[in-house]
């Protein structure tokens, strides 16, 4: 067990730490030795109800408040969360296989998205519009949503619970939070514990835990929710949107995608297969950002391959908690046997080659280099979430581009030693965010003002009117 804890198997409501009406919890298991490290609350829609209720009570008063007041509360929070980072690293190596570094970075980006969001607090700004009427002034100013909900993934639950948890409150919102079922504590209970110690106020963010039909679907129902958070798989992101739009309530999704790597004839191999390897092959390959599609032309296709495999041969698996390895486990049984016996399997039964690795020990899967991949195959048409790297090797650059846009993608790269021969392939990509020569997340933007916000004009009269009745 982790060290005792006021919340665990408890949800968060209105500054309390209690538990779900049913009273139910389910174990938090460690992913690399299966031993409990906590429990987390079944909270069903009586709980959300209750959680909901809390949040629409408090944020009017939230919203009320100086912004310096609502940025010190995040200020404080980046900093309890430095003083506390030891612990969260710990529970993220242990709750989501991570190794080290990988947790390390989730903690340090999570601190820079409270501090950077509490910026936002004082640039809630308003314009004043030309009248229409003489002695017409018009005003136009951002107001907050209300009650925001929050549905978290399981693989950066620390930084994609901040994403939106942060700006949201920086902004005069109320936040009821829903993490995913396999990593509730370091997604969601240690981070209540890190904001009521910041002195968040009651109600002002609460915490729901549960699975998706007994937790998430009411949350993203509920009438009182103004606008729903979603992170995760398309499939669940296509429910909680059509729930969530049925009145007409505000979404943002951020969604998988089937992300390629394309390596141009004039590359640098040895750049582009480190590149490659680590878009493939980080954090098992459980990222939204992980290429699942390696387009490679073929006059360095060969060699491209011999160095990934290389590369996918040199690192090690283990338990990240216990010894210095490169993988940790994957999340779960049922991830990996999607990987191996949906994916990996069906495509080798259709002509695909295993270069190296496609064996697991229990949830240890080894990195995997595929070949003789065609867009046909389910290494190609399917987000592998997962640590393979397929490779589809082409005859053109119109080819490699046509593929490139066959799927949907969240991030697109593209490994070239022409800087101006990549910005023109990246600029007929078809997707979100394009890298040339490198690969990964996206970077700040201003998105957070708008997404949060709402805006609101105001007509005042200043002169008397004549009016025909």
């Amino acid at each position: 067990m982790l060290l005792a804890r006021p919340s665990d198997g408890c949800l968060y409501i209105d500054g309390v730490y209690l538990p779900a009406w049913n009273g139910a919890t389910a174990p938090v298991l460690e992913k690399a030795t299966g031993t409990e490290l906590g429990r987390y609350a079944l909270g069903t829609a009586d709980d959300v109800d209750l959680a909901v209720g809390a949040a629409v009570r408090a944020q009017p008063d939230w919203a009320s408040r100086l912004p310096d007041e609502r940025a010190a509360v995040l200020h404080r929070a980046a900093d309890v969360m430095g003083a506390r980072a030891e612990e969260l690293i710990e529970c993220l190596i242990r709750e989501t296989g991570a190794v080290r570094a990988k947790a390390e970075g989730e903690v340090g980006a999570a601190r820079r998205k409270l501090r950077e969001s509490a910026g936002l607090a004082n640039r809630m700004t308003g314009d004043i519009l030309p009248g229409f009427k003489p002695g017409k002034l018009i005003l136009k100013h951002r107001i907050p949503l209300g009650v925001v909900g929050v549905i978290t993934p399981w693989n950066f639950p620390v930084v994609l619970a901040m994403r939106p948890l942060a700006p949201a409150l920086a902004t005069g919102n109320a936040v009821v939070l829903k993490p995913a079922e396999l990593t509730p504590i370091a997604g969601g209970q240690l981070l209540m514990e890190i904001f009521e110690e910041a002195g968040v106020p009651p109600g002002v963010l609460n915490l729901v835990t549960g699975d998706g039909p007994a937790a998430g679907a009411p949350l993203a129902a509920h009438p009182d929710v103004a606008m729903i958070h979603f992170t995760g798989s398309t499939e669940v992101g296509h429910l909680v949107a059509e729930i969530a739009t049925r009145d007409f309530r505000r979404t943002s999704l951020e969604l998988g995608g089937d992300n390629a790597f394309v390596v141009l004839d004039d590359a640098d191999v040895e750049a582009a297969s480190a590149c490659g390897a680590w878009t493939a092959y980080e954090y098992q390959g459980q990222t939204c950002i992980t290429a699942s599609r390696h387009i490679v032309l073929r006059p360095v296709a060969e060699a491209y391959v011999d160095a990934l495999v290389r590369r996918a041969r040199g690192i090690t698996v283990g338990d990240p908690a216990r010894d210095k390895v490169d993988l940790g486990p994957m999340i779960s049984e049922t991830q990996r046997d999607r990987v191996h016996h949906q994916i990996v399997r069906p495509s080798v039964a259709l002509g695909a080659r295993i270069r190296t690795g496609g064996t697991y020990d229990g949830l240890y899967y080894q990195p995997t280099v595929l070949t003789d991949v065609t867009p046909d195959m389910p290494a190609f048409t399917e987000e592998i979430f997962g640590p393979v790297a397929p490779v589809t090797v082409v005859d053109s650059e119109d080819e490699a581009l046509e593929l490139t846009n066959r799927c949907r993608a969240l991030v697109n790269s593209v490994y070239t030693g022409d800087l101006m021969r990549g910005y023109a392939f990246a600029e007929r990509v078809r997707s979100g965010m394009v890298h040339v020569n490198d690969a990964g997340g996206r970077p700040t933007d201003e998105d957070d003002l708008d997404e949060f916000t709402d805006r609101r004009w105001i007509g005042v009269q200043r002169t008397g009117l004549k009016y025909p009745y």
